[in-house]
């Protein structure tokens, strides 16, 4: 064989070796990457989350990277109209914590809980209101969140306003002078008789106040506007993220005491565990 031939197959081997050590070597480091959990949430929203990761939205996260054999990244964004714009879609992050079923803007994990609004009022008045057909409330001051997940009213918002029930809004969207505990609050003192909030905001002020607070669950079932007042929660991450998808299922399938005993914890009341999608 010419010598100049055998040379160039020569170099040919000896490059391809090189090759295949090299793809070799950059899989093996692939595979030995640590997996991240890049989370979009909000920094100031209790019981969720907060830079200071005390929410329960946190702890869930920490809970499925350790599973995961991994650790937890925040983007860190106030969840206010172009969160899910700025976050997930342009993919600071990848996954939303908390995201009612069937979102549109995601795809939705199987649900981990599922809860409703609560009618929150003073203990001692002992008006034990089940429905918003409740006669008593229309002579009562009853406060309510406007703004829901989609910038529109609130499914209570709309239904005691279909009830002709003049109702006080909060903002559902919070800065230096207006806090997610303010609903609550405002039964606490006195200053309304009672108020419809959602079950997790509901249930983890309720546990906070200093004053016996009651708290009474809309039933779960679509009101005569329509809509429904008990959702099921779930992760949301990128349609196109299929993987990542299915490895939360497992993961949350595999930690259901976990999310269950930290769900206790922040007094989030739940209904029937959440059917699979």
């Amino acid at each position: 064989m010419h010598l100049r031939i055998l040379i160039s197959l020569t170099a040919a081997a000896a490059l391809l070796a090189a090759s295949g050590a090299a793809a070799q070597t950059a899989d093996t480091s692939a595979a030995a990457e640590p997996f991240v959990l890049r989370v979009c949430a909000d920094p100031d929203n209790m019981p969720f989350s907060n830079e200071r990761q005390e929410g329960f939205e946190n702890k869930l996260a920490e809970v499925l990277a350790r599973d995961l054999g991994g650790t937890v990244k925040y983007t860190w964004w106030p969840q206010r109209r172009g969160f899910v714009r700025n976050t997930l879609r342009a993919k600071e992050c990848d996954v939303l914590m908390d995201v009612p079923g069937g979102f549109d803007p995601v795809s939705a994990t199987r649900p981990y809980y599922r809860s409703t609004y609560y009618v929150v009022t003073r203990a001692e008045r002992n008006l034990r209101i089940t429905s918003l057909d409740d006669p008593a409330l229309k002579g009562l001051k009853v406060g309510v969140n406007l703004i829901g997940e989609d910038y529109s009213n609130t499914p209570p918002a709309h239904a005691l306003g279909a009830r002709g029930i003049m109702a006080v809004g909060f903002d559902s969207f919070y800065d230096e002078t207006r806090r997610p505990g303010d609903i609550v609050r405002a039964v606490e003192r006195g200053d309304i008789d009672a108020a419809v909030v959602w079950g997790p905001l509901a249930g983890y002020f309720v546990k906070q106040s200093k004053v016996p607070l009651s708290l009474v669950p809309l039933a779960d079932s679509v009101d005569r506007t329509g809509l429904p007042f008990a959702f099921d929660m779930a992760l949301g991450v990128r349609r196109s993220d299929k993987l990542l998808r299915a490895r939360l299922d497992s993961a949350l399938e595999r930690r259901r005491a976990d999310v269950e005993r930290i769900l206790r914890e922040y007094n989030v009341p739940t209904l029937s565990r959440p059917t699979s999608r």
